[in-house]
């Protein structure tokens, strides 16, 4: 029956978004900080949690150990072995999920009211007393491998990983977070209890939380969970340097249809011109079938079924980046429609017309994301991890309606960098010739 209640609660928490959010910033009496978002409306909790640092954190030689780590936690904890942990998650109907990236290790929670002490109790043992069984570890071991030997032959994941490599070096970022097969296959139980002292601490925490509560049970509940977890972690890596010479790096691979990945530096999050370049990567590639890169690759040539740019703000590397995959034949010419619109635009700019079809776009979709608890949660702590202030959400649109076309025209002249735009191309492309090593 409970699990009956919890679909029905999760049904109702997905409900389009309520017209406002009001954050509260709380600490608890144990010294972390929090964002809350009460709403008494269901009893239900939505809980985020991110830790910084990330697979970033593996140890030199243990190359795929925190990726390792948090695929084990939910498999066992404290007195549970992994079949009783599943179980008791499931009579709890309380929904966990353990993430990891290059720049965080995420964890969220979901779980009733009248299941909540139970629910954070089973939580917690996973955060602060994981089994890491040998036959757990096995277990998780074979999936991470399998998945690696899968990239192998991903033409996608083999321009991700060389990319990578080009790009960042040494640094992390320039190997897969995952590891490589000989990497994961070396890990013993110590790397990984390493790993988890090293990724799980409370200097590096992001929290908040949305739904039945109030801040003085949330912070009790927040005490009482991550209280025991180390107060410092392992060191954070450093700035990356960024190789991006322009040019092309081919990658010999059989497939009919060649995969490239274009990359550019990129600019931070609070920059600024930041908002700018927002608009402007929509009117470039981040705006679906009405940007220019999909009218002239794809609507007007044919090239390619999509193509899309983003601009990735990391912790340690920002870059403008994007990707188009097109026959072996033809995809010279989309790589050379795109660094054509790429010159086009910083040279000529956007039209106010343009500037305008944007912004009534991306104020209009912004409110959209906020439906749920679940949504909002995440959206909060990722805005934390981003050094924004709580009153972002209502004043973000603001921001972008400020935005002028003469702003938005000295950006792409400032920031757009056909010469640095680097492509990384693995298939067997006729036609095209690598000029980077």
């Amino acid at each position: 029956m409970i699990r009956f209640v919890l679909t029905l609660v999760l049904l109702a928490a997905a409900l389009p978004a309520r017209a406002g959010v009001e954050v509260a910033e709380i600490t608890t009496p144990g010294g972390l900080n929090a964002w809350l978002v009460e709403d008494h409306s269901i009893p239900f909790v939505a809980l985020e949690l991110r830790f910084r640092g990330g697979t970033s954190l593996d140890a030199t030689g243990a190359r795929g150990a925190t990726n390792l780590m948090v695929g084990l936690l939910e498999e066992g904890a404290g007195e549970r072995d992994a079949r009783a942990f599943t179980q008791a998650t499931e009579e709890l109907a309380a929904r966990f999920g353990y993430s990891a990236s290059d720049d965080a290790v995420s964890i969220s929670a979901r779980f009733l009211t009248e299941s909540r002490e139970p629910s954070v109790d089973l939580l917690r043992d996973s955060l602060i007393a994981p089994r890491f069984d040998d036959d757990a570890i096995e277990r998780v071991r074979a999936q991470v491998l399998a998945g690696l030997r899968a990239a192998e032959t991903n033409p996608r994941d083999i321009a991700s990983r060389e990319a990578a490599r080009l790009i960042y070096g040494t640094h992390p970022y320039g190997s897969k977070r995952e590891g490589t097969p000989e990497s994961v296959a070396a890990l013993t139980r110590d790397d990984i209890l390493e790993a988890h002292k090293g990724a799980l601490a409370r200097d590096r925490v992001y929290i908040s939380a949305v739904g039945d509560i109030t801040a003085d049970e949330l912070g009790a509940l927040l005490d009482h969970l991550l209280g025991d977890l180390p107060e410092t972690g392992a060191p954070l890596p450093p700035r990356a340097e960024l190789t991006l010479p322009g040019g092309v790096k081919l990658v010999d691979f059989a497939t009919p249809q060649s995969v490239a990945l274009f990359v550019q530096p990129g600019i931070d999050r609070h920059h600024p011109d930041f908002f700018a370049a927002f608009i402007l990567n929509h009117i470039l590639g981040g705006g679906g079938f009405e940007s220019r890169l999909m009218t002239e690759v794809r609507e007007k040539r044919g090239l390619t079924y999509g193509v899309y740019s983003y601009i990735a703000d990391r912790d340690a590397a920002e870059v403008w980046t994007g990707s188009v995959a097109s026959a072996n034949d033809r995809v010279a010419e989309a790589i050379a429609v795109i660094r054509a619109e790429w010159t086009r635009l910083r040279d000529e700019g956007v039209t106010a017309e343009e500037l305008e079809n944007a912004k009534t776009y991306l104020t209009g979709a912004y409110p959209l994301r906020f439906d749920g608890n679940g949504t909002i949660a995440s959206i909060a702590v990722g805005m934390q991890m981003d050094g924004l202030p709580t009153d972002y959400i209502v004043n973000r649109n603001d921001m972008v309606n400020a935005v002028t076309l003469d702003e938005i025209n000295r950006v792409a002249r400032e920031w757009l960098d056909p010469e640095a735009l680097t492509f990384v191309v693995v298939g067997q492309p006729e036609g095209l010739e690598s000029t980077v090593n």
